[in-house]
């Protein structure tokens, strides 16, 4: 028995600026879908690039402790979204769009630095 699972969609109007077809607001070759996350960018000296990462706490059973660790990802980072060092964003999974890169930022936090 197979389960369904929704198509999640993105209704935002399309950028004048946006050429990229990545993009999951205007381009029409990307489909997303899987895991969202929320995180800060800390890096984006690549072309079209963003590097994210947010913290986690992670259990250590031998210690009956927490301990913060933090997860960093390369996501793709639309020209009409166009994220900045220190912005928080909201990225969510898609198909492998580099060796690196199977995320995308879809949405740029306003407000929730």
């Amino acid at each position: 028995m197979k389960q369904e699972t929704e198509r999640k969609e993105i209704k935002e109007e399309p950028r004048k600026n946006c050429n990229d077809k990545k993009c999951p607001i205007c381009g029409k070759d990307i489909k997303l879908r899987g895991r969202v996350f929320i995180g800060k960018v800390y890096g984006g000296d690549i072309h079209r690039t963003a590097k994210v990462e947010w913290e986690r706490m992670f259990y250590l059973h031998k210690y009956e402790r927490k301990e913060k660790r933090r997860t960093r990802l390369k996501v793709h980072n639309p020209n009409c979204v166009n994220a900045q060092i220190g912005d928080k964003v909201k990225i969510m999974e898609c198909r492998p769009l580099s060796k690196t890169k199977k995320f995308v930022i879809i949405e740029k936090l306003v407000g929730k630095k």
